[in-house]
C-alpha cells in the first residue's frame, strides 16, 4: 500500500483472472478505466477484461469497444456461468446488486459490487451472509467504497490509528451537491425508491458514514435522522412523474468509543458540485479533509503549546504517502478516478494473497443497518433508534 511494492512470481503463475463488469454508465466508465490501467502502475496478477454486460446489445457493444473489453453480452445469468470468468464486478443499479451477487458467489466467482451495498437490509443480510459461505471456499468480496483509497483518507486514517488525534470526541460530515437543484431536471432511475433504494441518504451518505466507521474503526450505536424531499414530482416519460425518494438527509449518530458523528447529505445544495468534507475532533488534535482538495489533508497538532498551534496544510503527494509510490514524481497531484485504480488494485491483490479484501460485505451490511435505522427515525419524526450490531467478521475470516 505504501509504494509500488512488488509481489513475489511463483515458478508456475497462476492463470489470468477473467473479469465481467455488469453496467456500463457512469460506474461503469469509472470502473473500466481503473481496470484498463491497474497494472500499468502496480503489479497486480494478471487478468483480462473479458466482457461488458448491458441490456442494450448496441450501447453495451459501443462502450465494451470504448472501455477496453473484449467483448460485450446481454444476459448477466450465461456470463457468470462462463469458466473462463473468475470475477464479477457489479456496477448495475441498487435493486439488481443482491440477485446478481448473490448468484455469482454461488458461481464460484470473486465480487465486487459498488456502493451501497443493497437497496433493503433484507437483500444486504442475504448478500453477507452468501458472502461469509464463498469465503469459506476461498471466494473474496468486497463493497466499492472508493474513498477508503483517497490516499489522503488513508494517511488520515494511519493519523488517528497512531493516536495523534487521542480519543475522538465528533466528527462532522457533510456530502453536498447540486444536481438535482433544478426542480426540472428530468426524472431518472436514481429517484424511483424501486430501483435506487434511497436518495442522497444511499448514494451519498452511505459514503459518508463508511468514512467515519473507517477512519474510527468504530461501531454506531444509535441514530436520530431526518430526511426530506424538496421537489415531489419530476419530468419524465409520461409526464410528471413522482419522486419516492429523499433530496437530502440529516442525521445523528453516536459511537460505541462515546464518539458524536453528525451527517448531513444533499443533491440539492446548489453551488455544490460534489463536496465531502470531514472534520475529526479529538482530545489532542484535529483533521479536515475536502474531496474537492482531495490531495490534502488539514491537521492540528493540540499537544504542541497553543502560541504554535495552527492548522497545516499536509500535501498527500509523497511515495511515502499511501498508494502514491506508483504514480508521478512527487509533488504531483492525483485525482478522483485513481481511487477506483487503487480499488482494483487492493481487490486484486487480497484474491490473490487468499486473504478478505476491505471493505468487506458485512462492512457494507454494518451501513445499511444506519441508512435502514436513519429512514425508520425519519419516518417516526426524529425517534432515537437503537442499534444491536453483532461482532465484526475478523480480518481474514
Amino acid at each position: 500500500m505504501r509504494k509500488n511494492e512488488k509481489m513475489s512470481h511463483q515458478s508456475n503463475p497462476p492463470k489470468t483472472l477473467g473479469v465481467a463488469m455488469i453496467g456500463y454508465a457512469f460506474m461503469g466508465k469509472a470502473h473500466s478505466n481503473a481496470w484498463r490501467n491497474v497494472a500499468s502502475y502496480f503489479d497486480v496478477p494478471a487478468f483480462e477484461q473479458k466482457v461488458l454486460v448491458g441490456r442494450d446489445a448496441e450501447q453495451v457493444a459501443e462502450a465494451a469497444a470504448k472501455y477496453g473489453w473484449s467483448e460485450s453480452a446481454t444476459d448477466w445469468r450465461s456470463v457468470i456461468a462462463r469458466d473462463d470468468i473468475d470475477i464479477v464486478d457489479i456496477c448495475a443499479p441498487g435493486f439488481m446488486h443482491a440477485e446478481i451477487a448473490i448468484a455469482a458467489l454461488e458461481a464460484g466467482k470473486h465480487v465486487l459490487v459498488e456502493k451501497p451495498l443493497a437497496n433493503t437490509l433484507a437483500e444486504a443480510e442475504a448478500m453477507a451472509a452468501a458472502a461469509k459461505t464463498a469465503r469459506i471456499k476461498g471466494i473474496q468480496s468486497m463493497v466499492g467504497f472508493n474513498y477508503r483509497r483517497v490516499p489522503a483518507l488513508a494517511l488520515a486514517k494511519d493519523l488517528i490509528s497512531e493516536g495523534r488525534l487521542g480519543q475522538v470526541r465528533h466528527v462532522r460530515a457533510a456530502y453536498l451537491q447540486d444536481w438535482l437543484a433544478d426542480d426540472q431536471s428530468p426524472m431518472t432511475w436514481r429517484l424511483d425508491k424501486d430501483t435506487a433504494g434511497s436518495g442522497a441518504l444511499g448514494d451519498i451518505a452511505s459514503h459518508a458514514i463508511d468514512q467515519v466507521l473507517f477512519l474510527l474503526g468504530d461501531q454506531v450505536t444509535d441514530v436520530s435522522g431526518r430526511m426530506h424531499t424538496f421537489t415531489t414530482h419530476r419530468p419524465g416519460s409520461k409526464g410528471l412523474e413522482e419522486v419516492t425518494v429523499d433530496d437530502a438527509a440529516w442525521a445523528t449518530l453516536s459511537l460505541a468509543s462515546g464518539a458524536i458523528a453528525s451527517i448531513e447529505v444533499s443533491r440539492v445544495a446548489t453551488g455544490q458540485k460534489n463536496s465531502l468534507q470531514l472534520e475529526i475532533y479529538g482530545e489532542k488534535g484535529t483533521i479536515l479533509f475536502d474531496l474537492e482538495n482531495l490531495n490534502e489533508l488539514g491537521f492540528l497538532d493540540a499537544t504542541v503549546p497553543v502560541r504554535e498551534q495552527g492548522f497545516r496544510r499536509i500535501l498527500v503527494n509523497e511515495p511515502e504517502h499511501p498508494y502514491i509510490g506508483a504514480w508521478w514524481p512527487q509533488g504531483h497531484i492525483i485525482g478522483w478516478e485513481h481511487t477506483f485504480t487503487h480499488e482494483i488494485r487492493d481487490f486484486l491483490h487480497a484474491i490473490s494473497l487468499g486473504t478478505a479484501p476491505s471493505p468487506s460485505f458485512e462492512d457494507g451490511l454494518a451501513v445499511q443497518r444506519i441508512l435502514t435505522a436513519i429512514e425508520e427515525s425519519a419516518a417516526a419524526k426524529s425517534a432515537l433508534i437503537q442499534l444491536a450490531n453483532p461482532p465484526r467478521t475478523p480480518e481474514g475470516a
